[in-house]
């Protein structure tokens, strides 16, 4: 007879810590489906090195590229531990270009040849500058071919000179004046 009474206590005891349990489950839940998804561009962190995305931020010299990047949705994936090579048009370069059109790619309806522009500008690995020959030619991300040529010691891209090389946490920026434009 008195191990009834200790089966009940037992049951009382693991239905109770059972309760427990999933209660204290369901807030954690409830807040996960409460998060919303971000990218890496979103990640804060004050001790490593800028990515190519926050040296390009970082420069009064590249406001319009950023506007594109950010316009062509490309912000995440240019803050990805990549490495990326971006040849980094100033805003001089971009105002080269006639009038209106600038303004005409930033709109959402040109938001792919904005993005087809942009990636011509990118290449997958690391160009340093010390290891371009001449006559090189490399795949860029939407696919089209730049190439390199030299004259004496200035180094070209599509006839457009590399005028500085910046190194980044994710790959390397080489400035250039004049937008390429994917043939």
């Amino acid at each position: 007879m008195k191990t009834k009474p200790i089966l009940y206590s037992c049951l009382f005891i693991l239905l109770g810590v059972s309760c427990a349990s999933e209660n204290a489950e369901a807030p954690a839940d409830a807040a996960s489906t409460e998060q919303t998804s971000v990218g890496q561009s979103a990640v804060k962190d004050e001790t490593s090195s800028p990515n190519i995305v926050q040296v390009a931020i970082g420069s009064k010299d590249h406001s319009t590229l950023v506007a594109a990047v950010k316009a062509a949705s490309l912000v995440d994936a240019l803050s990805n531990a990549g490495p990326f090579t971006v040849f980094a048009p100033t805003n001089a370069a971009f105002e080269k270009l006639p009038a209106g059109t600038v303004e005409g790619l930033l709109k959402p309806e040109k938001k792919a040849d904005l993005k087809n522009i942009l990636e011509y500008h990118t290449y997958v690995g690391v160009l340093k500058s010390e290891y371009m020959q001449d006559g090189q030619e490399f795949e860029q991300v939407n696919g089209g071919i730049v190439k390199i040529t030299k004259n004496g010691d200035k180094i070209l891209v599509n006839g457009s000179e590399i005028v500085a090389s910046i190194v980044t946490s994710n790959g390397i920026i080489h400035v250039i004046n004049d937008v390429l434009l994917p043939k």
